[in-house]
C-alpha cells in the first residue's frame, strides 16, 4: 500500500494534505523519516508514525449503535439526518449500516466497512436471528401467537417465515424473525389485527444491544463480538 493512501485511510487528511505532511517530515516508517508519498509499506508489518504517534492500521471497523427514532438508516438522505451523522467525522469514511431499521424504530444497528460480513448477516440463506421488542396496541391471543410463529400473509408473494414470540407483558413481546422485509414487524402485527405502538431491535446475530448505550450513542465492537457475528447463522442445507 502507498504511504499516502495509508495515511488517508487513517483519516490523517486528504491525499494532498498527507502528501504535504510527508514532505514536511511529519511521517516516519520504522523510525526512519520518509518524504516520498509513493513509498510502499506493508500496513501489517511496517510501523508508521505521524508526529511521533504510531498509527495502528485496521482494515475494518465495527460499531454498535443504539439508533434513535427520527434518524434514517442510510449513508445519504436528502431530507432527514442519517445514522452516519451520529458518528464522529473521522469515523464515517466508507462505513455503512448493516441492513435498515425504519425511521421510527430504535435499537441495535451495526455499522461497518466490512462488506463481506454485512452480506453474510443479511443473506436469507444464513437464517440470522433479529430480535425486536414490540409494544402492541392490544394483547395477543394464543391463536395470534400461533399464526405469527407459523407465518402470516403480509401481502407479499409468500408468507413470512417461522417466527418466535415471547410474551413479556400483556402489551409487550419479543419477536424473533430471520427475514428483513419492508416494515415486516408492523405488517405481521397488522396481519393478526394488531398494531405497533413502539418498536426497537434488541439483538441481531446473537449480539445484544449494550444497555449502557443511550439512544444515539455507539461504541466499537469487541473482538469477541466480532467473532460472534462472523459465525452468525447457518447456510441452508
Amino acid at each position: 500500500m502507498r504511504l499516502d493512501r495509508f495515511l488517508c485511510e487513517m483519516n490523517i487528511g486528504t491525499r494532498s494534505q498527507v502528501k504535504a505532511l510527508i514532505r514536511q517530515g511529519a511521517v516516519r516508517v520504522n523510525d526512519i523519516p520518509v518524504k516520498n508519498a509513493d513509498r510502499k509499506i506493508n500496513p501489517d508489518l511496517d510501523q508508521v508514525f505521524y508526529k511521533g504517534q504510531r498509527l495502528q492500521y485496521r482494515r475494518y471497523v465495527y460499531y454498535m449503535m443504539n439508533k434513535p427514532a427520527g434518524i434514517v438508516s442510510a449513508t445519504v438522505d436528502g431530507v432527514s439526518d442519517t445514522v452516519l451523522s451520529l458518528l464522529e467525522e473521522n469515523q464515517r469514511k466508507n462505513v455503512f449500516p448493516v441492513g435498515r431499521l425504519d425511521k421510527d424504530t430504535t435499537g441495535l444497528l451495526l455499522l461497518t466497512n466490512d462488506g463481506a460480513l454485512a452480506h453474510r448477516l443479511l443473506a436469507p440463506e444464513r437464517h440470522v436471528d433479529k430480535v425486536y421488542q414490540v409494544t402492541l396496541e392490544h394483547p395477543l391471543s394464543e391463536a395470534d401467537i400461533c399464526r405469527l410463529e407459523e407465518g402470516v400473509d403480509i401481502g407479499d408473494e409468500t408468507f413470512t417465515g417461522p417466527a418466535l414470540v415471547k410474551v413479556l407483558d400483556r402489551y409487550l413481546i419479543l419477536l424473533t424473525i430471520q427475514e428483513g422485509r419492508y416494515h415486516q414487524v408492523k405488517r405481521m402485527m397488522f396481519a393478526v389485527g394488531n398494531g405497533v405502538v413502539k418498536l426497537g431491535r434488541v439483538a441481531f446475530g446473537g449480539l445484544h444491544l449494550d444497555p449502557a448505550l443511550a439512544e444515539g450513542q455507539y461504541r466499537e465492537l469487541t473482538p469477541k463480538e466480532i467473532e460472534l457475528l462472523s459465525g452468525a447463522g447457518q447456510p441452508k442445507k
